[in-house]
C-alpha cells in the first residue's frame, strides 16, 4: 500500500504519529462523533489531536480521488490552511494523509489540533434560557459575515460545525468540518441561505436576518424575507426526502 501526506512545517516532531495514523486509530477507542467518517480525540507526544477518519469510498470516488480531485482530507487540510491565513478561526491543521492500494483511493485522515469549547452554536439556538443566548447568536452572526467578507462561504454550515468558546463573557468562534468550502463571493442572498442549515425557528430568523443586513448594510425586511425563504425551501426539502423514505 503506498501513500501521500502533507504535515504542517510547525508539527515535524510527530512525523512518525502521521505516517503510522492507522494503527493510532485503531487502537485509540476515544471516539467523539461516528456517523459516515469518525472522530477520535488522540494524544502523542503531549500534542492532544482530533483526527478525523474517512470511510473508504464507492469504487467510482476511488477512482476519482485517484486521479482527478483531492480527497476530502487533501481539502479539509488546504481549507483549513487557506482559513489561518486569511486570519479566520478554525482548529490548527496539522496534516493528512491519503492510502492507496492497486493505484485505487483508499483510506484518508485529517488531523487537526484539539480545539477546546465550551458548545457548538447549536446550544444557543435550541436552549432559549441560556445565558446571554441573543449575544451568542448576534457574534455567531459577525463571525459568519467575516467568513463571507473573506469569500468564505462553508457549504455545511450546520449548528454542529461552528464551535464556541467563552472567555470572561468574550466569545470566540472555530468553524470545523470544513472539507466543502468555496471561496467565492458572497452576495446578500447566498450569505443569508448560508444560515439555512441552522433550523431556525422564526425569532431567530428575524435576528439573524436583522443582525446580518446591519453588518451589510442592506434591508432589513428584504434580509429578513430572504433568510425565511431559504429555510422553508430546506424544511420542505427535507419533509419530501422523509415521506419519500417513508413510503419504501
Amino acid at each position: 500500500m503506498s501513500f501521500k501526506y502533507e504535515l504542517n512545517k510547525n508539527y515535524k516532531n510527530i512525523k512518525e504519529f502521521l505516517l503510522n495514523i492507522k494503527e493510532f486509530f485503531e487502537e485509540n477507542s476515544n471516539t467523539i462523533h461516528k456517523a459516515r467518517n469518525e472522530l477520535k480525540v488522540i494524544e502523542y507526544k503531549g500534542v492532544k489531536t482530533v483526527v478525523k477518519g474517512f470511510k473508504v469510498p464507492n469504487i467510482i470516488n476511488q477512482i476519482a480521488y485517484a486521479y482527478f480531485r483531492d480527497s476530502k482530507a487533501k481539502k479539509s487540510y488546504k481549507n483549513a490552511i487557506k482559513l489561518k491565513n486569511l486570519g479566520l478561526n478554525t482548529p490548527e491543521p496539522i496534516g493528512y494523509i491519503e492510502f492507496y492500494k492497486n493505484f485505487l483511493f483508499k483510506e484518508s485522515f485529517f488531523i487537526a489540533k484539539k480545539y477546546e469549547y465550551d458548545f457548538t452554536i447549536r446550544e444557543p439556538l435550541r436552549n432559549k434560557q441560556l445565558k446571554n443566548r441573543e449575544d451568542i447568536i448576534k457574534k455567531f452572526v459577525e463571525f459568519t459575515y467575516n467568513l463571507h467578507k473573506n469569500s468564505v462561504y462553508h457549504k455545511d454550515f450546520s449548528a454542529g460545525n461552528t464551535l464556541v468558546s467563552i472567555n470572561d463573557n468574550n466569545y470566540e468562534f472555530s468553524v470545523v468540518d470544513i472539507n466543502r468550502m468555496e471561496f467565492k463571493t458572497v452576495d446578500l442572498e447566498t450569505g443569508l441561505d448560508n444560515f439555512a442549515k441552522l433550523w431556525l425557528d422564526e425569532d431567530d430568523i428575524i435576528l439573524i436576518a436583522t443582525t446580518y443586513s446591519n453588518l451589510v448594510n442592506a434591508d432589513k425586511n428584504e434580509a429578513i424575507k430572504l433568510l425565511k425563504n431559504s429555510d422553508r425551501k430546506l424544511k420542505e426539502f427535507v419533509e419530501f426526502k422523509r415521506k419519500i423514505r417513508g413510503k419504501k
